[in-house]
C-alpha cells in the first residue's frame, strides 16, 4: 500500500465548506424577512421550531413536496435561475393550498456538484420571494455539494412545504355536485410542467430562446415563475365562499388534475370557448406537432388552478378573485358521469 505523500482536505476532494458557510451567512437576510410570528426557530439549527397559530381549534397538517423538472435546464443554460425559486414555493404551496390549508413553511434542498454562492444565492431568492408571496417563512434547507454527481454548473432543486387547516374546513371535494360550476384562474405560462416535452420541441424545431417572442422572448415567455394562488384563494376561504372543491393543475393538465378533486359519478364538462389560450401553448403545438389530447394531458392550456363552487356563489366568487386583481372565469360546470372524467366542449 503507498502511503500518501501529502495530506488531503475535504477542499480537495471538490467540497468547499468555507463557502458554503459564506452562503448561509448571506441567506440569514433573505430568509429573516420570510418569517412568521410561529417560527420560534429558523435556519442556523439542527432543525425548525415552528408552533401552531392559536386561531385554529383542531388544526390538521398538511404537507407537500415537489421539484422543478427539467424547466432547471432552461433556467441553467440561460443564466435565470432566481425565477426557478419562486417555481420550486409555488408547486408545493399550491398543492397544499387545494385542501384549504394555510401554508406554514417551507424547506429547500438544492444539490450540485461545486457549489456557486452567487447562483446559489439566487435561487434563494426567488424562494423566498415566493415565500412571501405564499405567506409562509423559510425556516432552514440544505446544500448539498457533490463531487462527481453533476456536470460542472449544473444543480437540482426539491422543496417541502406544511401547511394547516382546520379540519372542519377540509376542501376534498366530497361535496360537489352536479350543477356546480368551475371557476379557473390563468397561468402565467408552463408554469413547472411539460418541460421535457417543451425542450424536445425546441431541440426539434431549431428555435433560439433569445429569438423574439411576443413582447419578448421565447425564454421569457418559457420561464415565467409560476402564479402562487394561495392569498387570494385563502381570503375567498375567510369570506365564507362555498368552495367545494379546488384543482392545483400540474404534471397531467386539466384533463388529469380536474378529475382528482371529482367524488364518484361526477366529472366535468370543459367550455374550450371561455377563454383564450396563451399564444406560448400554440407555438408549442405548432412546432411540435402536438395533438390536442396530447396538449390538455401534458400543459395547463393557461388553466392554472381551478375551483369548485355552487352555482348560486358563482358570480360572488368572481366578484372576490376580481377585486383580488386576478382574472377568473366560468370554465365550465360539473355534470353527473359514471366516472370522474373530463370532457371538452
Amino acid at each position: 500500500m503507498t502511503k500518501p505523500t501529502a495530506s488531503l482536505s475535504y477542499r480537495d476532494s471538490g467540497v468547499d465548506i468555507e463557502a458554503g458557510d459564506a452562503l448561509v451567512g448571506d441567506i440569514k437576510k433573505i430568509v429573516r424577512s420570510t418569517r412568521r410570528p410561529e417560527v420560534l426557530a429558523g435556519v442556523g439549527g439542527f432543525g425548525a421550531l415552528v408552533d401552531l397559530p392559536k386561531k385554529y381549534k383542531h388544526p390538521v397538517l398538511v404537507s407537500g413536496t415537489d421539484g422543478v423538472g427539467t424547466k432547471l435546464r432552461l433556467g441553467i443554460e440561460t443564466g435565470r435561475v432566481e425565477g426557478l425559486g419562486q417555481d420550486l414555493v409555488a408547486m408545493c404551496v399550491n398543492d397544499v393550498l387545494v385542501s384549504g390549508a394555510e401554508p406554514l413553511f417551507f424547506l429547500d434542498y438544492y444539490a450540485t456538484g461545486r457549489l456557486d454562492p452567487r447562483i446559489a444565492a439566487q435561487v434563494i431568492k426567488g424562494i423566498a420571494h415566493g415565500c412571501k408571496l405564499a405567506g409562509c417563512a423559510l425556516v432552514g434547507g440544505e446544500t448539498a455539494e457533490m463531487p462527481g454527481m453533476y456536470a460542472e454548473g449544473d444543480f437540482d432543486l426539491a422543496g417541502f412545504s406544511v401547511a394547516v387547516v382546520e379540519k372542519s374546513k377540509i376542501i376534498d371535494g366530497s361535496k360537489i355536485k352536479p350543477g356546480d360550476v368551475l371557476v379557473a384562474l390563468p397561468s402565467s405560462g408552463a408554469h413547472s410542467n411539460g418541460y421535457s416535452l417543451i425542450r424536445k420541441i425546441i431541440e426539434r424545431s431549431g428555435a433560439a430562446l433569445d429569438s423574439r417572442f411576443g413582447k419578448g422572448t421565447l425564454a421569457d415567455a418559457l420561464l415565467a415563475p409560476t402564479n402562487i394562488y394561495v392569498k387570494p384563494i385563502l381570503k375567498l376561504l375567510d369570506q365564507g365562499i362555498p368552495v367545494r372543491g379546488m384543482a392545483h393543475i400540474t404534471g397531467g393538465g386539466i384533463t388529469g388534475n380536474l378529475a382528482r378533486c371529482f367524488p364518484k359519478n361526477c366529472g366535468a364538462m370543459v367550455d374550450t370557448a371561455s377563454w383564450q389560450r396563451p399564444v406560448i401553448f400554440d407555438w408549442l403545438q405548432q412546432h411540435g406537432a402536438v395533438e390536442e389530447d396530447e396538449m390538455r394531458r401534458v400543459f395547463n392550456c393557461g388553466v392554472g388552478f381551478v375551483l369548485v363552487v355552487p352555482r348560486a356563489a358563482l358570480e360572488r366568487t368572481l366578484a372576490v378573485l376580481k377585486r383580488a386583481r386576478l382574472k377568473p372565469w366560468q370554465l365550465g360546470e360539473v355534470v353527473k358521469r359514471r366516472s370522474t372524467d373530463v370532457q371538452f366542449a
